[in-house]
């Protein structure tokens, strides 16, 4: 049978893994966010045609939504699953509502 003070040593010692673990998935969720802010601006100091420009950037700008919500406001985590749940539902309804104005406008 295992000592009460190795087990609480190893419990503290899982611990401390899972967060550097975590620590390491945000610096390299960060610089990846930063990498992506720079292509945008590269492409935008570039001259190129805005019809390629603009959905590359939109593309960037959701991965980045994504990863701020998964790693930064830890929706991955266990126990966000009905907050996960009202955001998606919320982006669904905007989603639709910009898209039932644009078939308005142009029909």
């Amino acid at each position: 049978m295992a000592d009460k003070g190795t087990e609480v040593h190893e419990e503290l010692d899982y611990h401390k893994y899972k967060k550097k673990e975590e620590m390491k998935r945000q610096v390299i969720t960060f610089a990846l966010m930063i990498v992506f802010t720079i292509i945008a601006f590269g492409m935008v100091v570039s001259g190129l045609d805005k019809l390629f420009i603009i959905p590359i950037i939109l593309v960037l700008a959701a991965v980045q939504v994504g990863f701020q919500l998964y790693y930064f406001m830890h929706m991955s985590h266990k126990g966000h699953e009905m907050p996960a749940l009202m955001l998606y539902g919320g982006v669904f309804i905007a989603f639709l509502t910009v898209l039932t104005m644009l078939v308005l406008i142009w029909w």
